[in-house]
């Protein structure tokens, strides 16, 4: 297994940032990067031309990753060519949020397969429940096959994200890549580094992942006490305070960010559910603790065995993370890095949610938000 990396600005081009040679070689290549740029056929047709065997899948972002590099608007793309492994991509359209579930299981039938260990998936970011689509991978795949990816990111504009299929970012569309083969060897960890604060809120009335009332009050009247100064910069601005999703028939939580919100009713969209009767609290976060938390990702996803420096990594975190750590943003990044080592190539991007496993005793897809979560390869 080897890989290359490439990026790309509207100021400087293309520009070939390691070069392995494989051109001809690469059958798979990872494009993150600005929502404009990925709906400019002449980019995708380049990618195309210039690597003829390889599929081509990602998506927009709240910002791209190129190994311990953080960059906006731009396109980052790392070629890889599996030498003794397989790989099939698969996609479909998800016409309304409601067909999140169907559209996961879409995917998963696609892709299952005996040989099948590992699923890598990049989903639209706003008109989606983040965790029916997980649900409906985990309802057609074996439980032993991990899932990982994200969800699509616009910045943090909030209007419109694409996915790429082998053809030019569109929205409304999902995109997930198979892996097959006994010489692939993947990992996974996903962290946070947020703390809860304040009451524990009993969710009163949900639906799926529209919340309508805490305690009997409506839920965004609630949510804007809280936020003071940042109500003004709603729904974007929800992001810096997540809520704590307590569940009640495991020992673990689940993170939930704000999509949208409707001043009419005073509810609030999430990217995955919040259930009816579960209690949710409010968190914040430091930099420090949201550093750490990369490192124990990081350190999460080398306990699967065979996984001593891994060829590649990809990073999906949270915009959230990015708009508190601000300028320190890349310092996840290093963190990363320093755990994994210095032969392991890493790309990703800043998500509007993650897609992993809960931990490493459950291996069921779950979709998290204000999360490092890290997916590794390598071939043996």
């Amino acid at each position: 297994m080897k890989t290359e990396q490439l990026l790309y600005s509207t100021m400087s081009g293309w520009e070939m940032i390691t070069n392995n040679n494989l051109s001809e070689k690469a059958n798979l290549i990872f494009i993150f990067g600005d929502r404009e740029l990925l709906k400019q056929a002449e980019h995708i047709d380049y990618l195309k031309k210039h690597y003829p065997n390889a599929q081509i899948l990602g998506c927009s972002t709240s910002g791209e990753i190129c190994q311990t590099t953080l960059h906006n608007e731009h396109l980052v793309c790392t070629a890889v060519w599996f030498e003794k492994s397989q790989i099939k991509t698969a996609t479909a359209t998800i016409k309304s949020m409601e067909d999140s579930f169907s559209t996961g299981a879409e995917i998963g039938q696609k892709l299952d397969a005996d040989d099948l260990i590992h699923v890598m998936v990049f989903a639209e970011g706003l008109n989606i429940n983040g965790s029916e689509l997980a649900k409906g991978l985990n309802s057609v795949l074996k439980d032993e096959i991990p899932v990982t990816g994200g969800l699509a990111g616009d910045q943090a504009d909030f209007k419109e994200t694409v996915v790429v299929g082998n053809q030019v970012g569109i929205k409304n569309f999902v995109s997930a890549i198979g892996f097959y083969g006994k010489h692939l060897k993947t990992g996974n960890g996903s962290m946070g580094g947020w703390n809860s604060f304040g009451a524990d809120r009993l969710v009163t009335k949900s639906d799926k992942n529209v919340l309508y009332e805490l305690d009997g009050q409506p839920a965004l009247e609630l949510y804007k006490k809280y936020l003071g100064d940042h109500v003004a910069g709603l729904p974007a601005s929800a992001l810096l305070f997540p809520l704590s999703l307590q569940l009640k028939d495991r020992d673990s939580s689940l993170i939930r960010t704000v999509l949208s919100i409707d001043e009419t009713d005073g509810s609030m969209v999430f990217a995955g559910d919040i259930p009816q009767g579960e209690y949710v609290r409010l968190m914040t976060a430091n930099s420090e603790k949201l550093i750490d938390g990369a490192s124990l990702a990081a350190e999460m996803s080398l306990t699967q065995p065979g996984l001593t420096e891994p060829d590649l990594a990809v990073l999906i975190s949270c915009v959230g993370r990015k708009l508190v750590l601000k300028q320190r943003a890349e310092e996840e990044l290093e963190a990363v890095k320093e755990v994994l080592g210095g032969k392991t190539t890493m790309t990703g991007y800043y998500s509007y949610g993650e897609l992993c496993p809960i931990n490493l005793i459950e291996s069921k897809c779950e979709l998290h938000n204000q999360t490092m979560t890290i997916t590794l390869f390598k071939e043996i």
